[in-house]
């Protein structure tokens, strides 16, 4: 398996054209993409070009916000920003606010962020709408222009209870299902599996991180090849989620 970062990706402003994007990054290095290859991008990129800016100066913090920010030290404007894509606050404490996003997983501030968005001072960058919708549609165009349709997953960073450090996850996909299950395949010694349901495009997620970065790195594109899968075109995001009936931790 290969990891291929895609350089020559510039800073991506609204209504910026990705596929075309991503395929001269990939000419540029002479990669031809294959139907067999998994494209993965960095969520900023997807909510840059669908405009998903946010200007601090421009929000009336609700009083909702106003009580969370006196909880935890935050910001009240972006305490409200938060909040337009919350669900359900789960913990608010002094310097961190655990939401579950409207679209239904669990994470810091809503996914909402400020880090290599904008040199813009308190511009801050929400997710895309419907990121499944987002990663079907760059599919698609990237299908029309170039004749191959490989999966496309949009990632973000997520941290994790009981454990130090984020990881890059899956948030949006088009054409691989998120979980393997793994149940009834023998092990080493010819056993079953009983349990094992495998967290593939997270995983898959995790390992372009590595090649993507998380700081001033410029590369929000990688091509995963040679990573064998099955094309799941019914497969969405929030198939990886577990119900809250299943959820032992709430």
């Amino acid at each position: 398996m290969q990891i291929i970062a895609l350089p020559h990706i510039p800073l991506i402003q609204t209504d910026d054209d990705l596929s075309d994007i991503i395929l001269a990054a990939a000419q540029a290095i002479d990669l031809t993409l294959a139907d067999d290859d998994i494209i993965v991008t960095a969520q900023k990129i997807i909510s840059k070009a669908e405009g998903q800016w946010v200007k601090l100066a421009d929000v009336t913090p609700s009083e909702r916000a106003l009580e969370l920010a006196a909880t935890t030290g935050k910001p009240a404007a972006l305490i409200e920003v938060i909040l337009w894509d919350t669900a359900t606050v789960i913990r608010a404490v002094p310097g961190l606010l655990i939401v579950e996003h409207k679209q239904g997983f669990i994470s810091a501030n809503a996914g909402i962020d400020h880090s290599n968005v904008s040199g813009e001072p308190d511009m801050l960058l929400r997710l895309p709408v419907d990121p499944d919708a987002s990663a079907r549609a760059l599919r698609a165009s990237i299908n029309r222009r170039a004749g191959v349709s490989p999966p496309v997953l949009i990632i973000d960073s997520h941290g994790r209870p009981w454990r130090f450090g984020t990881v890059g996850v899956t948030i949006g996909l088009s054409g691989l299902a998120p979980v393997q299950d793994l149940r009834g395949t023998p092990d080493l010694f010819d056993e079953p599996l009983a349990h094992t349901d495998v967290g593939f495009t997270d995983q898959i997620a995790a390992a372009a991180s590595l090649v993507m970065g998380q700081a001033a790195e410029g590369c929000p594109v990688a091509v995963v090849r040679g990573l064998p899968f099955e094309i799941d075109e019914t497969a969405r995001a929030a198939d990886v989620l577990r119900p809250k009936q299943k959820d032992l931790f709430r």
